[in-house]
């Protein structure tokens, strides 16, 4: 039946045997089968769609579908446009592990219990339009109720649950975990998240999908966090559609950010004429449901603080650091240059793995130039040490410590651990304290800075953190829900400090 890696005769593909070797090959990196992606060459032979006419057709990968499968890892989180195809594709990868590989548990997990249906109405056409050989051998079913199919001479299954369910996952073994549309999971997004990951095996492969929305919860700190957590991101904006194009604009009345889409991405007048349609009908909305931008999709769910076109400018154009150490944690842009004065300023967290995070900005005292940043989660004894390690590196910088909460045990361990003297003090007492009145000017330094001298910031983890910071309607102004501020109160602490040390 096989030789190779080429089919010869599908109609062989019958037994357990078969199919296990079919998905030894899903897997392999580089995927190659006759010439294309296995599971992309496995599905346009064996599955079955409706297309966007109603009409049933084999499965034909779309120039998004191809991408996640050349970049595709072990945990996966996709950012997207609308109907871009990924929730087909990955109910149909999904679907071929789960009858490939024996002994597969295969959960989706959608937002609604529509949406929940409607994939598996997906999974559950490409399994009744498989060959009817297929589905009287191995692939005999002998359950298929509601969302649950079970192959019991594979001993795989595969089922479709909703985020509102409590229990979705509870007591199993996940091989394969798809959580679709994550940014609009009711309740704790996050805790029913953690819940299902601690379902899976380290051989497990996570995928976490989302249309935006706003710049906070769950899927906006996954997305933001993913190198630290050694995800794969993947980005596809709406013009990887083909389908979204619309009647020709006339090329003299393109706007300056019509050409520079024509210009870097390569789009034609008639996506441009698709692109005002959806301006015109979705009018603010239109970022968030048909991404451009990886940034600028995520809106602010209330008035953000800071500048926000200051802000996406700025991220448009960040470099890479020069450095990282501690696994990413610490972040380097512009190394220790003699005879220049610096500080570390350090926003104090409850620490522990589970607690916020500590941060520390590095800044050139005479520019103003973020030189580092340290965000992780420390212990007051281990962020004293780090933070002695960052301020001697960088002559002997003034270590500014917010004394607010647990800061009092980090200066006490920055005194009698470390023996780091050189420590900022403010009104004859060691340490910063952020009142309400240092507050609102640290706040207000920082805003005027990102707007003035964008250029001197370098941390994509603090201007993400600004774009999360706003205005709430009962007048507060700090993260949005489930977003973090450690990185922006250190830099603002750094700010307003800096601008005392410079006189």
């Amino acid at each position: 039946m096989r030789t190779g890696t080429h089919i010869k005769d599908w109609g062989s593909i019958y037994d357990c045997d078969e199919l296990t070797w079919l998905g030894e090959v899903l897997d392999e990196m580089p995927p190659k089968l006759e010439g294309n992606a296995t599971g992309l060459f496995l599905a346009k032979k064996l599955l079955r769609i409706r297309d966007r006419s109603g009409k049933i057709v084999p499965f034909s990968a779309n120039r998004a579908q191809w991408e996640y499968e050349r970049r595709r890892g072990r945990a996966n989180v996709v950012l997207k446009s609308r109907q871009m195809g990924i929730s087909t594709w990955l109910a149909g990868r999904f679907f071929l592990k789960t009858i490939t590989q024996p002994g597969t548990l295969t959960l989706q997990i959608a937002h609604t219990q529509e949406a929940a249906e409607g994939i598996f109405r997906i999974v559950r056409r490409f399994l009744e339009r498989l060959p009817e050989f297929m589905r009287e051998g191995a692939l005999r079913t002998s359950t298929a109720n509601v969302r649950q199919i079970v192959f019991p001479g594979l001993d795989s299954e595969y089922r479709v649950e909703t985020a509102g369910d409590e229990n979705a996952g509870r007591g199993l073994t996940i091989q394969n975990l798809h959580c679709s549309e994550v940014a609009r999971w009711p309740g704790n997004a996050a805790e029913t998240l953690q819940g299902l990951r601690a379902a899976m095996p380290p051989s497990g492969e996570l995928v976490l999908e989302s249309t935006p929305n706003g710049a906070e919860g769950c899927f906006w700190e996954e997305w933001n966090s993913a190198d630290d957590c050694g995800m794969v991101r993947h980005f596809f904006p709406w013009w990887w559609e083909d389908a979204y194009r619309a009647e020709a604009v006339p090329e003299d009345s393109l706007q300056e950010d019509e050409r520079r889409l024509i210009e870097v991405h390569g789009l034609v007048l008639e996506q441009i004429g698709f692109r005002r349609k959806i301006a015109a009908g979705f009018r603010g909305l239109a970022k968030q449901e048909y991404p451009e931008d990886a940034n600028e999709c995520f809106l602010s769910s209330g008035d953000c603080y800071f500048d926000i076109a200051a802000l996406d400018a700025r991220i448009r154009n960040l470099p890479e650091p020069i450095a990282t150490r501690l696994g990413g944690k610490l972040q380097i842009w512009f190394p220790p240059v003699p005879g220049r004065r610096y500080l570390v300023a350090v926003d104090t967290a409850g620490g522990g793995s589970e607690g916020d995070y500590s941060v520390a900005q590095v800044l050139e005292i005479e520019t103003g130039l973020q030189c580092a940043e340290l965000q992780a989660r420390l212990s007051p004894l281990e962020l004293a040490e780090e933070s002695a390690r960052l301020a001697r590196e960088y002559n002997e910088a003034w270590l500014v410590v917010e004394r607010n909460n647990h800061g009092s045990g980090v200066l006490a361990y920055l005194h009698g651990v470390s023996k780091y003297r050189r420590i900022y003090q403010q009104d004859g007492q060691d340490g910063w304290l952020t009142s309400s009145n240092h507050r609102a000017r640290m706040l207000g330094d920082l805003a005027a800075a990102l707007v003035e001298t964008a250029e001197i910031f370098f941390s994509r983890r603090l201007l993400q953190e600004c774009r999360s910071f706003v205005r709430q309607r009962n007048g507060r102004i700090g993260a949005s829900a489930g977003a973090h501020d450690d990185c922006v109160m250190a830099m603002a602490i750094a700010v307003c400090v800096r601008g005392e040390l410079r006189r």
